[in-house]
């Protein structure tokens, strides 16, 4: 069977994850008429997109975007199952609902694929991790175009790591805002007022940031490009690199997270 070619997509529960992902479509280009949102809580769908309070009766989508909390999954299963039948590919951003899950939830769909973005989709700046059972050649190149629409796509073959993936990928902007707060806090404590600290805590990450994307070094080459030997930022330095313990605190932090996806899948 031929997969789908996401000539037209339905997408159930248009929260913040996938208002960010359509949005994200939308400023590439992408014709608003290949949407369709289904979502009893949206006040307005963009310009284009087709928007349904319930279910519709009938629809000529090929693949459906689930966008709704994952414990929301066995309430809602039954009713989807007339649009997420045969000949449809289900996208799913539920945390911690694995293929087995999805597959159980919705026996009778062409494909099932895992996906994970971040909010930056809105701004085409995200990850967007992919896994998928049942997907041809040309399914698997049509998604991927799909979604590398959003940032940059990537496949992931073990599905065993998209917990961790997600911790580092979805959950990652989220350790970076907290960053940015303490940094910012930080010099507030030292005596900077707050307004000035924190706008230039997000500059200064927004500006490290897009440097490191077009530097062609890696991350930690930068830093010791920055830090001159006996200088300030080497002294600063040398306090995060001690018994490497901003990295141990990071790897703390990623594996709480992955964990939690863990469990939310054994409680699925």
């Amino acid at each position: 069977m031929r997969m789908s070619t996401n000539k037209k997509i339905l997408i159930f529960g248009c929260g913040n994850m996938a208002g960010a992902m359509l949005a994200g479509w939308l400023a590439a280009g992408v014709d608003p008429s290949r949407f369709v949102v289904v979502d009893p809580a949206l006040e307005k769908a963009p310009d284009g997109v087709e928007l349904h309070r319930t279910l519709p009766s009938e629809s000529d989508h090929d693949a459906i975007l689930l966008g709704v909390k994952p414990q929301q999954l066995d309430a809602l299963k039954g009713d989807l199952q007339s649009v997420a039948g045969p000949g449809k590919v289900v996208y799913s951003l539920l945390a911690g609902i694995t293929l087995d899950g999805l597959a159980q939830a919705f026996p009778d769909a062409a494909a099932h694929v895992r996906v994970m973005p971040n909010l930056a989709a809105r701004i085409r700046k995200s990850p967007a991790i992919l896994t998928e059972r049942g997907l041809d050649r040309a399914g698997r190149d049509a998604t991927f175009a799909l979604f590398d629409h959003l940032g940059s796509a990537l496949w992931l073959e073990n599905e065993e790591q998209f917990n961790l993936v997600t911790a580092l990928a979805g959950s990652g902007p989220g350790f970076v805002y907290r960053f940015i707060d303490a940094l910012a806090g930080a010099a507030v404590d030292l005596g900077l007022e707050r307004a000035s600290a924190d706008r230039l805590a997000l500059i200064t990450v927004e500006g490290a940031a897009r440097l490191a994307g077009g530097a062609g070094a890696s991350p930690g080459e930068l830093a010791d490009r920055v830090a001159s030997p006996g200088g300030m930022t080497r002294e600063g330095l040398n306090v995060l690199d001690d018994d490497q313990v901003l990295r141990r605190l990071l790897t703390a932090v990623l594996d709480a997270t992955a964990k939690k996806g863990d469990q939310l899948a054994k409680n699925a």
